[in-house]
């Protein structure tokens, strides 16, 4: 599963590089192609930072990447402070890197979950754009949602509570569902005075109320204009059909070889996404489901919509899997073959199915 902005955080990636040499190559190999257009955008390299001042290369699994956290290690918050698009562009390499790293232990994933952001990623590991265009995506989209302000706020209710609050609230706050994670939390987008008026009715109504850490709104109709740029922006690059299964979140299906790209990375801009129907439709199947990410918002919606669901966040978690595990059978349902010589494989958040060991 490839995850949404906002569960991101380095700190469960400095303390896993070290004791996990696969993920420490990733991270260098990813980054090194990914910040050779990070000067495009006006944002400072990544990679060079990770490390501290070391190079990348990583060793075996125990102590192969012991110099990595640097003596001053980042912070998903001091990037933050950085130009629009810093957070993007480390958020992209990292869920790339976990995904790479995961497959070279073994991990194979059999799908991709795209889940908001995580699209960008998802695509890029299905083959869809190199991982410089990928980073020119995930930098552009931080400009254009940065560009627009707005925030996002974590509401311990379900979707059914959560409209009601906003009725409470009044026509006039311009606060709408963003996505549901599960039945017990929903997120909630909008301008900032529209979200305190709405993070007053919750706590009065005895609902839980977290503003998440982002300079922005999304999955808004209010950033038509934006999702209208960054389409534009993603037809100027080379993108290509998946090579391996891909569940758009946002879009609640998975990807065809004519899927308009696109189109379909700008609808995350203005669309909201449903968690527990995406998780029925894409993972019923699934012996294993994994967060290609730092964070387990995905892997704890999937404990919560299915408590018997084998779900990992790796990093965030600091279980990095190892050794074989059972095979996943074929997924029910996929896109049609891909074109003649492509192969098909198999991806919050991807979210990725996979088998241990499997081939």
């Amino acid at each position: 599963m490839f995850p949404g902005q906002g569960d991101f955080s380095l700190t469960p990636l400095l303390r896993t590089l070290p004791r996990v040499g696969s993920l420490a190559r990733a991270v260098a190999e990813v980054f090194e192609e990914a910040d050779v257009v990070a000067a495009e955008f006006g944002v400072a390299p990544i990679g060079p930072r990770l490390a501290g001042g070391s190079h990348l290369t990583g060793g075996s699994r125990s102590g192969g990447g012991s110099h990595l956290a640097g003596d001053s290690p980042l912070s998903a918050g001091a990037l933050a402070a950085e130009p629009a698009g810093t957070v993007q562009l480390a958020l992209f390499g990292v869920s790339l890197a976990v995904h790479r790293a995961l497959e070279a232990d073994g991990c194979r994933a059999h799908r991709l979950l795209a889940v908001s952001f995580g699209e960008i990623p998802a695509l890029t590991a299905a083959g869809c754009c190199s991982v410089a265009d990928g980073a020119r995506l995930a930098c552009r989209l931080g400009q254009l949602l940065t560009g627009h302000g707005g925030g996002m706020t974590l509401l311990g209710a379900g979707p059914a509570t959560t409209r009601r609050l906003l009725a409470a609230a009044g026509p006039g706050t311009g606060v709408v569902v963003a996505c549901v994670n599960h039945g017990g939390e929903t997120v909630v987008s909008g301008p900032l005075d529209g979200l305190a008026v709405v993070e007053r009715s919750a706590t009065a109504h005895g609902v839980g109320a977290q503003r998440l850490r982002l300079p922005f709104m999304s999955h808004h109709p209010a950033l038509v204009h934006e999702a209208g740029a960054f389409a534009h922006f993603a037809r100027r690059l080379r993108l290509s059909p998946p090579r391996r299964p891909v569940y758009s979140a946002v879009a609640g299906r998975f990807y065809r070889a004519d899927s308009d790209l696109p189109s379909a990375l700008s609808a995350c801009l203005v669309r909201p996404f449903d968690l527990p129907a995406v998780f029925g439709a894409s993972m019923a199947d699934a012996s294993l489901v994994v967060e290609a990410g730092t964070g387990s918002t995905l892997a704890n919606s999937v404990r919560r919509i299915d408590p018997r669901q084998d779900a990992l966040a790796p990093v965030a978690d600091g279980q990095w899997p190892t050794g074989p595990q059972t095979p996943l059978p074929p997924p029910c349902s996929c896109p049609p073959p891909a074109a003649p010589g492509e192969g098909t494989s198999h991806h919050h958040h991807p979210t990725t199915t996979a088998a241990r060991g499997d081939s």
